[in-house]
């Protein structure tokens, strides 16, 4: 068999660099693996690491092929996909990726979540908008091999040449017409040791599914409750716990009154755990019940006796001084803040847990699955091996999911009592005892002559950014001097990129250790950072007089952001006669191989600001599913308008103050604008980037710039309504 040529997409995969394996299996079952020669080959010297997702790439290197992939009896095509499903609809991605590459019917493929798999090591993190970037290559050529075996199969079965037979719609069909499903050759193919056709990956040129709009597999058993969450899971025995927890952020049990509780209709047990007291009920009304009547004194939290302004206060100071002075040259500053941020995902945290004395299986959401199975152990002092943790689609995370809170607390209460557990967060608690977005402060100068900037510097203050989800492990995985500094420092450079001409540019980091439950929030740092800059873009162009569009235009440093950019001002009608006290504001962000543009229009005439139209340009290379990029693109807008003009966390004397959606202002139905148009850009020969995080920052910058020139104000302080 000839060596596969490379292509623009695809990179030439011969014999030493791509392995096929078989597992021993009655079907065929495959994935492949990188030979130590080859690994060493494909990274020779020190690696280029431009950004967050080539270090997220590299990571995941040694084991990225990984991938299991099952072809039934039933003719059923099953992925054992180690990425979690959070609504970003990504086994509708991957299962678009198989069919292209097996020729399947997409309705024959089954994408079902991997369980936590430590020989996955640093490629089972869901995060970082990686997962297309990291697994679309693997996944396609060992698709692609498992193709050719089937071919080589039915030619065996028929006695005809291998390379006269095609295939679709999950079966080989010979030239004479006859087929044989997938399925009924699949056992013959796991037999085959050398495809007698090529086993790479098709050219680009002849995807029919990849690149195409499609609808959600999952969208019918979403919508009709069949979809199975956490805690609609049936697991034997598991009963209903809540805990009771502090007032303060992570306060602690000091004495427990519990005598009351456990004598309470339906209470099976209270359990001490280090984050509160558990109370196991035959319902959950009745733990809850039970909880409410426990007399518990706490010890205070790390952060009690503060609020906000003593936060904001040591954010200041944190924020590292100015490097280059003005040097007699004009400047343009500001100064922002942007509050707390409770990621609030549809779903509340929970966890179902069965720990015996030799063993612990535990049900759960997780971005981090590795991680968490490792949390689980540690906590009911087992050896790693001896958990299973079974990750479940999440409905909703923004990163939330990263982290695992509920595993370890239901393992802990399960292995207390000797039963299993299903325990569940409440909104109040998810709310006072989740995981925030980080607090942050911002200094930012610009400095200009004739028209040209000639320096840009942003200093941040930011509350402590909890990594220990899987991230810090990915920077440890690259290698002691491949990647400088702390983590957070790391990962904080990796995010940051300046898309303009803006003369020296620098960003630096001052983190404030606080000990509030933090967590990466849509776009990490730059769902601060980058919309600072945005804003500032805007503030610059007006001091020297200039269109904020045409501006931008001409300081950009890249043609697919000003393609970006000249998109939406196209079609969102950029400077159009608007009525007084409405106005459009425009931004862009570059991030996880891709870029987006946001324009919005904004009325500020009512009671509160309504953006009543959206515009969005999107590049992230070859578009997968173009339906549900524009979907997650629509998503994020209103995102965008939560963040910048409603919703925020406060601190009250150590405690959140918000406890629901009630308080927790996120946009509602009638805050979401009336017109949404997201727009694709046309897919170049690249590989495809990543779209979770990315238009969240250029979305949430364009309602502060639309809000900013509707009402004739500078917005520093985020969100808007305080």
């Amino acid at each position: 068999m000839a060596e596969p040529t490379a292509t623009p997409d695809q990179p030439a995969v011969g014999r030493r660099r791509f392995l096929t394996y078989v597992i021993a299996a009655p079907t065929l079952t495959m994935g492949a693996s990188l030979s130590a020669e080859t690994a060493s080959e494909a990274t020779p010297g020190l690696p280029d690491i431009v950004d967050l997702t080539d270090a997220l790439v590299l990571a995941a290197a040694p084991t990225v092929h990984n991938l299991v992939v099952e072809i039934t009896p039933a003719n059923r095509v099953v992925v054992q996909l180690p990425r979690e499903e959070v609504g970003q609809g990504i086994t509708t991605t991957f299962a678009m990726i198989v069919a292209e590459e097996l020729d399947a019917r997409l309705a024959d493929v089954e994408v079902r979540l991997q369980d936590a798999t430590p020989a996955n090591l640093m490629n089972q993190l869901t995060g970082g908008s990686a997962s297309v970037s990291v697994l679309y290559q693997p996944m396609r050529e060992v698709t692609a091999a498992m193709r050719a075996r089937l071919v080589t199969a039915a030619a065996h079965r028929w006695g005809l040449p291998a390379g006269s037979l095609s295939t679709r719609d999950t079966m080989v069909i010979a030239p004479d017409g006859r087929t044989a499903g997938y399925g009924s050759l699949s056992a013959d193919a796991a037999r085959v040791l050398l495809p007698e056709v090529s086993a790479a990956p098709k050219d680009p040129t002849r995807f029919t599914v990849i690149g195409t709009p499609r609808n959600r597999i999952d969208a019918l058993d979403i919508v009709t409750g069949r979809a199975r969450y956490t805690h609609d899971l049936d697991v034997p025995g598991a009963k209903p716990t809540v805990v009771a927890r502090p007032p303060t952020i992570r306060g602690t049990v000091a004495s427990v009154d519990d005598s009351v509780a456990r004598g309470m209709p339906g209470v099976l047990a209270v359990t001490r755990i280090p984050t509160g007291v558990a109370v196991t009920a035959e319902t959950f009304d009745q733990a809850q019940q039970a909880r409410d009547a426990l007399k518990i004194t706490w010890n205070p939290g790390p952060v009690a006796g503060m609020s906000d302004v003593d936060i904001r206060t040591r954010l200041r100071a944190a924020a590292p001084p100015f490097v280059l002075p003005p040097l007699g040259t004009l400047t343009v500053e500001g100064e922002f803040s942007f509050a707390f941020l409770n990621h609030a995902p549809l779903e509340v945290m929970g966890a179902i847990a069965d720990v015996r004395a030799d063993r612990a299986e535990v049900w759960m959401r997780s971005k981090s699955p590795i991680p968490a199975q490792a949390a689980v152990a540690a906590a009911v002092g087992l050896p790693q091996s001896a958990v299973t943790l079974h990750p479940i689609r999440g409905g909703g995370s923004f990163g939330r999911g990263l982290f695992f809170d509920a595993g370890p607390e239901a393992a802990l209460v399960s292995k207390a009592i000797g039963r299993p557990v299903k325990l569940l967060y409440t909104r109040a608690d998810d709310m006072h005892h989740g995981r925030m977005r980080p607090a942050s402060f911002h200094r930012v100068r610009a400095t200009y002559l004739l028209g040209t900037v000639l320096s840009y510097e942003h200093r941040v203050g930011a509350v402590e950014l909890d990594l220990r989800h899987g991230f810090g492990d990915v920077i440890t995985a690259l290698g002691a001097g491949l990647l400088p500094g702390p983590f957070a420092q790391t990962v904080f450079h990796l995010t940051q990129n300046m898309p303009y001409n803006f003369g020296v540019e620098t960003y630096l980091l001052g983190e404030v250790p606080l000990g509030v439950a933090t967590s990466s929030w849509r776009s990490i740092y730059s769902g601060a950072v980058a919309v600072a800059d945005e804003i500032m873009v805007d503030e610059i162009a007006r001091r020297l007089g200039q269109d904020p569009v045409a501006f931008r235009l001409a300081r950009l440093s890249g043609a697919r952001e000003r393609a970006v950019v000249q998109k939406v001002a196209t079609e969102g009608g950029w400077g159009r006669a608007l009525p007084p006290g409405h106005a459009q504001g425009v931004a862009i962000h570059e991030e996880y191989k891709g870029c987006a543009a946001v324009l919005v229009e904004l009325d500020a005439t009512g009671t509160e600001p309504r953006v009543t139209k959206a515009v969005v340009a999107v590049d992230v290379g070859r578009a997968i599913n173009p339906r549900g990029l524009e979907a997650q693109l629509a998503g994020v807008v209103v995102d965008g308008i939560s963040a910048t003009l409603r919703a925020g966390n406060h601190i009250d004397n150590g405690a959140v103050r918000e406890s629901s959606f009630t308080d927790f202002k996120w946009a509602r139905m009638r805050h979401s604008p009336l017109q949404t148009e997201v727009h694709v850009m046309p897919p170049s020969t690249g590989k495809p980037g990543g779209a979770g995080e990315l238009g969240f920052p250029a979305a949430a910058a364009a309602v502060a710039n639309a809000y900013a020139r509707a009402t004739g104000t500078r917005p520093r302080s985020f969100p808007i309504a305080g």
